[in-house]
């Protein structure tokens, strides 16, 4: 109740005056982007969405929040047509709008303004600019000096909590011009005041814009400029607010004439796009650039895809997280889309695309991405790279810093984003850094996470399928758990094939197994040794590797037995025993991590903790 009356005028003039869209066409790509960061307030963007002709009906609004509908307590991407983003968690959107802003610039920079030129415009709260991920990506926006990014600061000054002055004091507009911004301050209910800052701020693209603008919360209820006016009105209240607001047609129930209004809004956008179509038909009838539009707004892959990756396997001994730099520069040319970089770790990660350009304000055409170390601020922008479409982002950091940006992974599996996310340094192997940096949760953490698969290759080969299947997913994100320490290449015939089945068997039992050593990343080559020597003495032993467990329960029951067979099962992993339980069974055993790592060297690591083949084969003899 109190941003959608404490905005609405805001939000009026922005869908009926400055809004480039079409909602006959929700998905138009040269549409200018909303997003309302602050999600608490969506019944504002579904009134809005409802008045411009957009497929949101007044039954649906007489439906919020209730089960089934199309307004949802918060907006959801893919849910609700119009809606830009899935926001709820403060300060995400912002980021989103920054990732959008960005991707618009990327994209301009290959096929001209003529084919890309819209702005991004959001509405951020007072909560959403105390939240950490949104100073993270506005600092990088003024960096990058995006300027065809708007943001409207609904400054009310009341928190569910009470006056914000309790604990946040700042002069935000201060901050954000210390990060590059332009800074206006408006009265958010004077209509002309509105209307003026939004055409200064579209007069002016050499910076990003931030319009502060006072309002009070539930405008015209008898909670406004109050705490409870977050909340839903008592019947009383609603007729007394009703009543102050001059407002006397029964309930869900509009005039004419405020249909009227956002009706030239529906034909000019509708009018837009056809001259924008007639723009593109032109600048695509040059085959490059058809195809390149083809490639990245599209999402078109090269049919030969499968063999662009390297062949790894005569290589030495290496670390995937140097696999998965050599599977991103094999592809890169043929991908154009694939655009990305790290927080502040791309030599450690492996993210560069080599010959390309750092992305910098003023210089678009490159692809690789300086984020800083900015984790939560980068995995917000990344999903709002994606849901801009042309992009396909990639980000990195250490494994063990995943959690500074869980929020952002989280969203981007809910709103079905497939945005890859690059973790390196994967386990205790990470060495002399110390548990600080030496994840041992983190892997399992992501693995609760519905509709992300985490892929934590054993060796390069199961990098390149686990690469495959981040370029082809279409419905969701994939996280990559990388080792910094070099592992040896599996020797078997089409490794790559089979990893795609999120499980397979590396070495076969001679006979119906009477153990299975079961394994992820580079603990699968102490389950081939173990397996391996057990068999030289007489055993029916089988390793298996399971470098994606969300895939390999995916699979038929016949296959997963067929991998897993009914014998005992020795579960090897370094890190916590939760997620890869489902595949442990009473009288199984689970050989992992139950602490915190120690500071020394991997190796030392390994033999302190056990992970070497001689106590795998201590355990398997005791389970024998």
């Amino acid at each position: 109740m109190g941003l959608p009356l404490g905005c609405a005028e805001i939000g009026a003039v922005l869908f009926a005056e400055a809004l480039k869209h079409n909602p006959q066409d929700p998905q138009w790509f040269d549409r200018d982007r909303f997003v309302l960061s602050a999600g608490h307030g969506s019944m504002l963007l579904y009134s809005l969405l409802h008045l411009n002709g957009y497929p949101v009906s007044l039954e649906d609004i007489s439906r919020f929040r209730q089960l089934g509908s199309n307004t949802p307590g918060h907006p959801e991407h893919g849910h609700t047509p119009g809606v830009e983003t899935t926001t709820g968690p403060l300060g995400q959107g912002l980021g989103n709008a920054v990732g959008m802003a960005l991707a618009e610039r990327l994209l301009a920079a290959r096929f001209g303004s003529d084919v890309v030129n819209h702005r991004t415009y959001v509405l951020a709260s007072d909560g959403d600019l105390m939240e950490g991920v949104a100073s993270e990506a506005a600092s990088l926006a003024g960096h990058l000096k995006l300027g065809k990014l708007i943001a409207f600061y609904d400054h009310n000054g009341i928190t569910i909590d009470g006056k914000t002055d309790i604990s946040f004091t700042e002069d935000v507009g201060k901050r954000f011009e210390a990060y590059g911004w332009q800074v206006q301050h408006i009265n958010g209910h004077d209509v002309a005041q509105i209307r003026a800052a939004i055409k200064k701020a579209q007069a002016s693209e050499d910076k990003p814009h931030l319009i502060v603008a006072k309002t009070q919360i539930g405008f015209g209820s008898p909670a406004a400029g109050t705490s409870p006016a977050h909340g839903h009105l008592a019947d009383a209240a609603v007729d007394q607010t009703r009543q102050t607001l001059g407002w006397t047609l029964p309930p869900f129930t509009l005039p004419s004439e405020s249909y009227e209004a956002f009706e030239a809004t529906k034909k000019r956008g509708a009018e837009a796009q056809k001259a924008w179509e007639q723009r593109k038909q032109k600048a695509l009838e040059s085959a490059e650039t058809r195809e390149l539009w083809q490639r990245m707004v599209e999402r078109k892959l090269p049919a030969d895809l499968d063999t662009l990756f390297p062949d790894f396997r005569k290589d030495k001994p290496m670390a995937t997280r140097q696999a998965s730099g050599k599977c991103i520069n094999a592809v890169a040319k043929d991908v154009p889309s694939l655009i990305g970089g790290s927080a502040d770790l791309a030599g450690s990660n492996g993210t560069a695309i080599s010959g390309e350009k750092l992305v910098q304000a003023g210089e678009f055409g490159g692809r690789n991405l300086a984020f800083g170390v900015r984790e939560h601020g980068m995995g917000a922008i990344a999903n709002g790279l994606s849901l801009h479409g042309g992009i396909r982002p990639y980000v990195a950091t250490f494994m063990v810093f995943s959690d500074y940006m869980r929020p952002s992974v989280r969203l981007a599996a809910l709103m079905e984003q497939p945005v890859t996310f690059i973790f390196t340094h994967d386990s205790l192997f990470v060495g002399e850094d110390g548990p600080t940096h030496q994840p041992v949760e983190q892997v399992a953490a992501l693995r609760a996470i519905p509709n992300l698969q985490l892929w934590r290759p054993a060796d390069p080969r199961e990098t390149a399928a686990a690469w495959h299947v981040a370029l082809t997913r279409a419905n969701g994100p994939v996280a990559m758990a990388l080792t910094r320490q070099n592992v040896p290449t599996l020797e078997l015939d089409g490794v790559e094939q089979k990893a795609l089945r999120g499980g397979y068997v590396v070495v076969e039992s001679n006979g119906e197994p009477e153990l299975v050593i079961v394994a992820t990343g580079s603990e699968v080559g102490l389950a081939v040794e173990a397996a391996n020597s057990l068999q030289k003495s007489g055993r029916r032993v089988r390793a298996v590797s399971l470098p994606c467990l969300e895939v390999f329960l995916a699979q038929d029951e016949g296959y997963q037995q067929q991998v897993l067979g009914s014998a005992k099962r020795l579960v090897v992993e370094a890190g916590v025993e939760q997620g890869l339980a489902r595949v442990i069974r009473p009288g199984d055993r689970f050989h992992g991590m139950r602490t915190f790592g120690a500071s020394a060297s991997y190796k030392k690591l390994a033999e302190h903790f056990g992970f070497t083949t001689a106590h795998v084969l201590a355990i398997a003899d005791q389970m024998l």
